[in-house]
């Protein structure tokens, strides 16, 4: 905590340019690294202003893999808690069946635990804040409850980096990114984490909601990923 202490002390009053921004999530980072055991590494997702996708303030090489594979695929615990505006944690990355796509890319990666949260700005998700863990069950109670609340300056800052555009702009590239495939993955994922279900209960009620309203599986996910159909209440 003394590590985080002295990040903000740094930060406090600075006038933010994206460039003195991606230099503070650095420093976020690797506070955030230190300051809860068993971690790997820590960085964060979000987009520009332009809807490209990328990460900034990652601590090693390994974050920076296992988030480029989940841009390319469109799935990941990142994606799903920046489109939820929710916190998504997995225990055990072998084990978890809510991306296989990308559970099966990451399997050479020394990665089993992972802990995202979405980064919020002005009421807006701009990105995710998340840690990785090379251990099954690696973060607590209380390491999620710290990375929620290490959320709110990184949001901050880097909301205040970014034109008025670039949340509007993110979510459009979002969506685009997720073929139909790799979205219905995403809105199972994001309904598995709201509700406890398993992926095939998840399935059941978006195909049960598709079935009873106008819309088709695709509209349905869509929905889910924003925040709008019943099934995601």
């Amino acid at each position: 905590m003394e590590d985080l202490t002295v990040v903000f002390a740094r930060l406090k009053g600075l006038l933010l340019t994206e460039a003195k921004a991606g230099l503070a999530v650095e420093d976020l980072a690797e506070a955030i690294k230190k300051s809860i055991p068993g971690s790997l590494g820590a960085g964060v997702s979000l987009m520009d202003d332009q809807g490209r996708r990328r990460s900034t303030g990652y601590t090693d090489d390994v974050v920076a893999a296992a988030d480029e594979l989940q841009y390319e695929l469109g799935q990941g615990p990142c994606l799903t808690a920046w489109a939820a505006e929710s916190t998504v944690q997995i225990d055990d990355v072998q084990a978890d069946e809510r991306w296989p796509l990308w559970r099966q890319a990451v399997a050479d990666l020394p990665l089993r635990s992972t802990l995202s949260t979405a980064l919020l700005h002005d009421g807006t998700s701009i990105g995710a804040l998340k840690i990785y863990s090379p251990l099954p069950a690696a973060f607590s109670a209380q390491d999620r409850k710290q990375l929620i609340l290490l959320a709110t300056p990184a949001a901050t800052l880097l909301g205040s980096a970014q034109p008025e555009s670039a949340p509007a702009a993110a979510n459009r590239a979002l969506q685009e990114a997720l073929g139909t495939r790799d979205l219905i993955h995403t809105a199972r994922g994001i309904l598995m984490e709201r509700h406890g279900l398993d992926a095939e209960g998840s399935m059941r009620r978006m195909l049960s909601e598709a079935s009873s309203t106008p819309m088709d599986l695709r509209s349905v996910a869509l929905s889910v990923i924003n925040g709008t159909a019943g099934s995601s209440h």
